[in-house]
């Protein structure tokens, strides 16, 4: 993957920050202060959901392909709900992409193909089990060679605290 130069700040382009829409429930936290942090700097908000891809030559025939219209459904909804979300937060309307394959794959494919996305945003969980699987892979060993910066939330913070942050 070839790292693209970021143009978020040349005539004809804005800075976006990008949040991760998943189920997990630090994942709106990052879309609170995702959206207050856009809405601050104007800029935009990239939301995205990822579809994993299943094990389809393990399916029967148009079962595997049902499977992955609800779950192309499921992951159009969560993005509807935060994009709500960010719009009565911040007055911003996201974009929202809809990708398919692993979710931190997806996530570098996106930020390798749109240079307008400056900032990562992910939340980390709250829990004693660690951060969670996406902030471990992509904040992990490899973040020194990130190809743009990271904003990790913490998912205990309130909406007040992220206000004060953002």
């Amino acid at each position: 993957m070839t790292r693209r130069a970021r143009k978020a700040f040349e005539p004809g382009h804005q800075r976006n920050f990008l949040v991760v829409i998943d189920e997990t429930p630090e994942c709106d936290r990052a879309v609170y202060y995702g959206s207050r942090r856009a809405a601050r700097t104007n800029s935009n908000l990239v939301m995205l959901g990822v579809v994993p891809l299943g094990e389809s030559n393990q399916q029967w025939l148009g079962v595997g392909e049902l499977m992955r219209e609800e779950a192309h459904e499921e992951v159009q909804k969560r993005l509807d709900h935060y994009a709500a979300r960010a719009k009565n937060l911040a007055g911003i309307e996201p974009e929202r992409v809809i990708r398919e394959g692993a979710k931190a794959e997806e996530v570098l494919k996106l930020i390798d193909e749109d240079e307008d996305i400056a900032v990562l945003v992910l939340a980390a969980a709250a829990g004693n089990e660690g951060p969670g699987p996406l902030v471990s892979s992509l904040a992990g060993s490899g973040s020194g060679t990130f190809p743009i910066p990271i904003t990790i939330v913490p998912g205990n913070l309130t909406d007040e605290e992220l206000d004060a942050l953002a």
